[in-house]
């Protein structure tokens, strides 16, 4: 079993960066592909971005690339999330989420946090 915690999510102004961390706990995240995942209201959860088991290659969904980065440090046992240059529809509860597998697909992931609520005024 894998416990996800997630952090950093607040309130922001448009423009402005936030740092969302995902803390693990149970198993060494190392073995796991992770993902962040975000769901705005009444909408369905989507991708957002995701990192190998190294953290050498990263993916991540249009609407975020060159604004969001994803690391990922496994001695720590945490996923990041770094948003810059954030607008109105960034904001939704950001998930993270481990597989066991190598998809990143919402349903075929195996674990997942609570979620961080992230809201972007202008």
């Amino acid at each position: 079993q894998v416990q996800l915690v997630e952090s950093g999510g607040g309130l922001v102004q448009a423009g402005g960066s936030l740092r969302l961390s995902c803390a693990a706990s149970g198993r060494t995240v190392s073995v796991f592909v992770m993902g962040w995942f975000r769901q705005a209201p009444g909408k369905e959860r989507e991708f957002v971005a995701g990192i190998r088991r190294s953290g050498d290659i990263t993916y991540y969904a249009d609407s975020v690339k060159d604004r969001f980065t994803i690391y990922r440090d496994n001695a720590k046992n945490t996923l990041y999330l770094q948003m810059n240059s954030l607008n109105s529809e960034d904001t939704a509860i950001y998930y993270c989420a481990a597989n066991g597998g190598s998809s990143y697909r919402l349903e075929h992931m195996d674990y997942w946090g609570k979620g961080t609520q992230v809201t972007v005024y202008t």
